[in-house]
């Protein structure tokens, strides 16, 4: 296991990605942490760090971060290897060592200390470990806390808790004194039961005498009349009687001290001492810190290989039984102080603790969502913003690109423009909640005929809607050329073009820029060209005119439809990066205007 460090040094972390995405992730945590030990997994990248927590959390390639635990190369079982054999070898090559755990421990529970006071934590380290939170009604009972302390060895406890423990102990000290009234009772009972016994025992035992008595009697007088002496008689009668009835003062005696010894043992036995425990028994019970459970669970994704001997379900329980029994915490599926999460593939082995309770792609200062964050921001990226840039979205949305981008680049300028007032609505509404109103502006406009002035924009950035959500396959295809020309005009030299596009609209663009070197006739030459050159010197009134003349070239009839696409000769590819959007994949194209 992989035994991360704490203090100052590098803390080993791990972040999930989106597919495509891991080389952004690669570049940011190489150009904003200054990452060491990068390593790229599918889905995955790996990197050591210094960089404070607050730092590392703000990734923006990242979809979740992880304080890794544990990087091995993938588990391999025989064929004819026992189940039980199995998990053993599971349990052993995952969790190794406790110390190695309880080091791990420590640092996650540094890190959530820093990020509690982001709101971005996991859970507060005060619930999840025990660790001292003083507030005003700790220092009142912090006597009190030492004195549970050298008892429990535990941890303080929360205002809460102290209050149920007062109510408990008040709660057993009224029991103990019902306990202690029931048992006067039952004494008393006992007593007057063994009073009642002992008087009809003397009743008894009176009866006896006196019969013995009435015998005596008549012997003495008999013999009386046989000898004749009666002061014999008495002087043997009262010694007798004496005999009796010493006999009975002692046996009552006995019978007495014997219940008082008997009431007094069971008084013992139940009476405890002001601490809660029992008189007899003088040593307390010492408890150490790390008895103190952790509650845990499991969440594990395993596939490959491994997937044909164990189910997730299965390998979730193996390794939780394991862990429990090493570490002594406690399994908790619904509201846990830690998960933990295990990844098993036929590429790697992965341990790691969630630092975050939301995914790093969940943005605090975006209300309503458009775009995949992660993705309108790899994009911003490829844009390569310079202070005093003027970065335009011609099919803005709801703003999400620009918005990343304006999150990154504090003194450029943004404008964001669309067709659709819905969109606009929500894109205003997200500039307003970014508190980005002094340098991002909206536009409704259409992106073929965009109110700029040529040659005046720094950087393009567009997510061309595709797809059933945003409409046909076949109007964009047939709107593409004109508003890559579009694009194509605004944008000065060496500036950057940034395009989403769906797999088959990126086919079409190589089409139509693989066409550049194709010789033009005369009227196509100047058919495009007047279009595009007349939009900038044209009025307000006169853009609105030609707009609808546009929609009419392109949805005329079919054998205008065939004709050449405008010349896209300045447009010059640089990269292409495959992207997942969720269902469906999409393909970011990089271009750099030059100089023809």
């Amino acid at each position: 296991m992989t035994e991360p460090s704490t203090g100052g040094s590098d803390v080993r972390y791990y972040c999930t990605a989106g597919n495509g995405m891991e080389r952004f992730l690669i570049d940011e945590v190489k150009k904003k942490l200054a990452a060491q030990h990068v390593c790229q997994l599918p889905g995955k990248v790996l990197f050591s760090s210094s960089a404070g927590i607050d730092r590392v959390s703000e990734l923006k390639a990242a979809e979740r971060l992880f304080l890794l635990l544990k990087q091995d190369s993938p588990q391999w079982l025989s064929a004819h290897t026992s189940p039980a054999k199995a998990a053993s070898l599971l349990q052993s090559r995952l969790l190794g060592d406790r110390n190695q755990w309880a080091c791990a421990l420590m640092t996650w529970s540094r890190l959530q200390g820093e990020l509690t006071g982001r709101g971005r934590a996991v859970n507060p380290p005060s619930s999840a470990l025990g660790m001292t939170r003083k507030t005003e009604a700790g220092k009142k009972n912090e006597e009190q806390k030492q004195k549970e302390e050298r008892y429990i060895g535990a941890s303080t406890k929360s205002a809460r808790e102290r209050r149920e423990e007062e109510e408990e102990d008040r709660r057993l000290s009224n029991v103990e004194q019902s306990g202690m009234k029931t048992l006067e009772k039952k004494s008393k009972r006992e007593k007057e039961q063994r009073g009642i016994e002992g008087v009809k025992a003397k009743e008894s035992k009176g009866e006896e005498d006196k019969s013995e008595e009435t015998h005596i009697e008549a012997q003495t007088q008999e013999k009386k009349r046989k000898r004749g002496d009666d002061d014999d008689g008495d002087e043997e009668e009262k010694c007798v009687k004496k005999e009796k009835t010493s006999d009975r003062q002692s046996r009552t005696e006995g019978e007495e001290e014997r219940g008082v010894v008997m009431e007094f043992n069971s008084c013992r036995q139940n009476v405890k001492t002001p601490g809660g425990t029992d008189e007899s028994v003088l040593q307390p019970v010492l408890l150490q810190p790390s008895s103190v459970p952790v509650s845990f669970r499991i969440s594990c994704k395993c596939t490959g290989s491994l997937s044909r001997y164990f189910s997730t379900q299965e390998v979730s329980k193996v390794i939780g039984v394991g862990l429990s029994r090493l570490m002594g915490w406690k399994v908790e599926l619904k509201n846990p102080q830690l998960e933990v999460n295990v990844c098993l593939s036929n590429d790697h082995c992965l341990l790691g603790i969630p630092l975050t309770r939301l995914p790093l792609a969940n943005r605090s200062y975006i209300q309503t969502t458009g775009l995949r964050s992660t993705v309108a921001w790899a994009m911003a990226s490829l844009a390569q913003i310079q202070p005093g840039f003027c970065v335009v979205d011609p099919m803005c949305g709801v703003g999400t690109i620009l918005i990343e981008a304006a999150q990154e680049h504090k003194a450029a300028h943004f404008l964001g423009m669309d067709n659709d007032d819905g969109q606009l609505l929500k894109a205003n509404q997200n500039v307003k909640f970014a508190e980005l109103g002094s340098r991002m502006h909206l536009l409704k406009a259409s992106s073929m005929a965009l109110p700029l002035p040529s040659a005046s924009v720094d950087a393009v950035v567009c997510d061309l809607p595709f797809g059933r959500k945003f409409g046909t396959k076949t109007s964009m295809a047939a709107n593409l050329p004109l508003i890559l020309a579009e694009i194509e005009r605004v944008l000065r030299i060496d500036g950057y073009l940034v395009l989403l596009l769906s797999p088959q609209l990126s086919c079409l663009l190589k089409k139509l820029l693989s066409q550049k070197e194709t010789s033009m006739t005369p009227y196509q030459e100047t058919k495009p060209a007047t279009r595009i050159q007349d939009c900038p010197a044209t009025s307000p009134s006169s853009t609105k005119q030609q707009t609808p003349q546009i929609h009419q070239d392109v949805n005329s009839t079919p054998t205008e439809e065939t004709d050449p696409p405008p010349h896209l000769s300045s447009l010059k590819h640089q990269a292409t990066f495959r992207v997942s959007l969720g269902a469906i994949d999409g393909l970011i194209h990089k271009y750099v205007k030059i100089d023809t």
